[in-house]
């Protein structure tokens, strides 16, 4: 594959380009370094500590014991529920600015936790104007290092602009001890930039074509996303087994995923249709056994459903599948009318409809994207089928891995998976396959191929 071929950015490099991120120490006993960090790159020794019940026992207590020993005050301390339960719903990012603010300022916010605790410390530090410290627990999500926070706000999922820490502590001991499944949820996670790789790739090939929404590449992005993914994917296969060696290699890849986003001030290097399938499931609170599904888990099943419509739409050699017979093209309203009845019951519903219509492409743009398309069908297959894996090494890869890769292990069906195509489509503003196959009347086409095939989502 073209990308594991080319050079990778050294993670150094990578921190440098971000903009905002100074130190990421990764490493056995690494906590120790912490009150230095501290001193040099913070401003005063006030520290207020945030974590849930499991990951103060992971890594909170033992934090804390350390910076009283090296003389750091710790004005306060906040321990929400356990992380199973809990979720980053803006409700806490308040909460967690009334106790600081009670603590009184100027103060450094500590995070020891995962993806969640992280995303509420990141955004309530970013309102209050306070540069924070992330000690992280798991190697679960990208977002430890990323420009903005993904919160739950006013029903949907979105991400709130807001700075990365300043400084990033990973004992890979702590991380090894990590509940197997927020491991195997990490690896889903970075699997997912492969998606993201591909989307990236269709909007550059649409861009010239006035499709909304689309942008070129960024090389410095790509090349810190996309050249080293395939060797870190293969490096950190082992990370839900437990192994020091992989779990450092993942929360590293992940790290150097934020970066990237550090640096484009924008999710787009990380994100594309796989996110979009996980983020229309976390508005409907997926869970499995009366437990939430995490985050990367839905990344796993939106990544393995976007790789079989990529692999269906890009399957002919001179161009897309055709349109159903019956095929005409939707107006706005009939789009706009859509969009309201698939979120009729939703808190996102006011969204979905305002993004819908802002991508929305009438018939003349449309046009043109067809015949853009059409002229340059070969190149574009060529390169999103080198971006993509295969189906089949993709579902072996995750399922190897630990992460889940039928629809019923997450609480899914196969009919629901493919269906949610149709909504993950019109919730975001940004170019994707799913836009591409729409866009050339030919998305019906490939949902009925998907449903028909005995290859997958089984």
């Amino acid at each position: 594959m073209r990308n594991k071929r080319l050079p990778a950015p050294s993670l150094e490099e990578c921190i440098a380009a971000s903009g905002g991120t100074q130190a990421l120490l990764t490493g056995d006993g690494v906590y120790s370094e912490i009150p230095r960090l501290l001193r040099e790159a913070y401003s005063g020794e006030r520290v207020f500590l945030i974590g849930d019940e499991n990951t103060m026992q992971a890594a909170g207590n033992r934090v804390e014991r350390l910076l009283v020993t090296a003389g750091i005050q710790v004005t306060g301390k906040l321990v929400f529920q356990a992380e199973g339960t809990l979720h980053a719903d803006y409700a806490h990012t308040a909460v967690i600015k009334d106790r600081i603010n009670a603590a009184g300022l100027p103060v450094i916010p500590l995070a020891a936790g995962s993806g969640t605790i992280n995303d509420l410390v990141k955004q309530a530090s970013g309102e209050l104007g306070l540069p924070y410290l992330c000690v992280p627990t798991a190697a679960s999500v990208d977002g430890f290092t990323s420009y903005g926070a993904a919160i739950l706000k006013d029903g949907f999922k979105q991400t709130l602009p807001c700075a990365a820490p300043r400084c990033v502590v990973a004992d890979t001991a702590v991380l090894a001890n990590a509940p197997a499944w927020l491991s195997s949820s990490g690896f889903a996670d970075l699997a997912g930039k492969i998606i993201a790789g591909a989307d990236w790739i269709i909007a550059e090939s649409a861009a010239p074509f006035g499709a909304k929404g689309a942008e070129p590449r960024d090389p410095r992005a790509w090349a810190m996303v996309q050249n080293g993914l395939y060797s870190y994917l293969e490096q950190s296969i082992g990370a839900a087994e437990g192994s020091p060696g992989a779990l450092k290699a993942l929360f590293e890849a992940l790290s150097i995923t934020g970066f990237a986003m550090q640096y484009r001030k924008s999710s787009r290097p990380v994100s594309g249709a796989e996110h979009l399938f996980a983020h229309i499931w976390e508005m409907e609170n997926l869970s499995h056994n009366g437990l939430p599904v995490t985050h990367g888990h839905k990344v796993a099943m939106g990544t393995l459903a976007s790789t079989a419509f990529l692999e269906i739409l890009f399957a002919g050699p001179d161009g897309p599948p055709p349109p159903p017979e019956s095929f005409k093209r939707p107006s706005r309203e009939d789009c706009l009318a859509e969009t309201a009845a698939a979120f009729a019951n939703s808190p996102a519903l006011n969204s979905a409809v305002k993004t819908s219509g802002e991508k929305y492409h009438d018939a003349a743009a449309a046009a043109d994207i067809r015949s853009g398309i059409h002229d340059t069908w070969k190149e574009l297959r060529e390169k999103t089928l080198e971006q993509i894996m295969p189906y089949a090494g993709l579902r072996s890869m995750l399922a190897k891995a630990h992460c889940p890769v039928q629809p019923a292990e997450i609480n899914l069906s196969r009919e629901a998976v493919i269906a949610c195509a149709r909504r993950a489509r019109m919730i975001r503003n940004r170019y994707i396959g799913l836009d591409l196959a729409w866009d050339l009347g030919c998305f019906d086409t490939v949902l009925a191929k998907m449903e028909e095939s005995d290859l997958y989502l089984w």
